[in-house]
């Protein structure tokens, strides 16, 4: 017997379209296989088509690169519908069925296979702790006092929650993953913010946040869907989402303000002195109290060190008559000097 009648014969089987793929791409493919493969296309008007979408899905197949498991269950999908192929509906071609049966053998094989788990990392800081962290794409996170972040790196994006205290963010361009840079997204309370290259810092107090733009760009989004709100803030500018998840509207940062904490210091500028307090009692367990409320009203100016009460008592001994004594462990309360 020939060559040509043996390999015909060997090819008179329920996967004959998916052996003669296999066959003339062999590497000792050769004229005599040719000249059978033509006849073999001239027995029935099915033949060409079933060879036609083989080759498709042959295509198909290789194109999933070096990805033994799927390409595996390619070549079972496709066996697997060759061999049932005679038992077809007379609507199913039998090529569509080997597509879909492929669809299926990949979905199964990815879902076995299953995306790399996701970086998830916590980080918080305790009163009066500063800490700076540098993550796996070069992202730096500098965390104020009191502050808690978790960090969740997957395949398709790269995200931090906030849950509290204050973070100022030097995104980094993720150009190790060997792709594109992955989304980095922000979420705090309502809201999430997006970075397009930027520094920004994220403060949440409860359910309110405010972010504010050092340099780049960021969207800041509340909602879905027709719901949905969104702001692109501008280097300079900040906004705030209120405790019931609504975007206000956008106002000047003041950006000597927003880089004094980052190095330790706190600078005011015409601000009431109740709201110094609070700033200052963030990095402190002993807490500053006001004696009269009415005295929260009073407006300072200056800079001031985080971790340097005395220094900010006797300041405010000095420019604004105040006095100050201990009533507990942690708790020292102001009042206006006696004349």
């Amino acid at each position: 017997m020939n060559t040509a009648s043996a390999n015909s014969n060997r090819y008179d089987e329920p996967d004959q379209a998916e052996a003669w793929v296999a066959r003339l791409n062999a590497p000792d493919s050769d004229a005599r296989d040719r000249e059978a493969f033509e006849r073999w296309l001239g027995q029935s008007p099915a033949h060409p088509r079933d060879y036609r979408e083989v080759e498709r899905i042959h295509e198909l197949s290789a194109a999933l690169g070096d990805d033994d498991l799927l390409r595996a269950a390619a070549r079972a999908a496709r066996r697997d519908t060759a061999r049932r192929g005679a038992g077809l509906h007379p609507w199913l071609a039998p090529g569509a069925a080997i597509a879909a049966t492929l669809a299926v053998a990949i979905g199964v094989a990815a879902w076995m296979q299953r995306a790399p788990p996701a970086q998830i990392e916590r980080y918080a800081t305790s009163i009066g702790e500063q800490r700076s962290v540098v993550l796996s794409d070069g992202t730096t996170l500098l965390l104020d006092t009191h502050t808690a972040v978790t960090t969740r790196f997957d395949r398709d994006a790269r995200t931090v929650e906030v849950a509290q205290g204050r973070v100022q963010f030097a995104v980094g361009g993720d150009t190790g993953s060997g792709r594109a840079p992955r989304p980095f997204l922000v979420k705090a309370g309502a809201g999430t913010i997006r970075d397009i290259g930027t520094t920004f810092q994220v403060s949440r107090d409860g359910t309110a946040v405010d972010v504010g733009l050092i340099e780049g760009v960021v969207e800041v989004a509340v909602g879905a869907d027709a719901a949905r709100a969104v702001s692109t803030l501008a280097p300079g500018e900040q906004i705030r989402i209120d405790g019931s998840g609504a975007l206000a509207a956008k106002r000047p940062l003041d950006l000597a303000v927003a880089q004094a904490w980052p190095q330790g210091d706190l600078v005011f500028k015409d601000r009431r002195l109740d709201q110094l307090l609070g700033e200052m009692n963030r990095y402190s367990k002993t807490q500053l109290r006001l004696e009269q409320p009415e005295l929260g009203a009073l407006k300072v100016s200056g800079v001031f060190h985080i971790d340097d009460q005395d220094a900010l008592l006797a300041a405010l001994e000095r420019g604004w008559s105040l006095q100050s004594r201990r009533v507990g462990e942690h708790e020292i309360l102001l009042h206006a000097a006696r004349q």
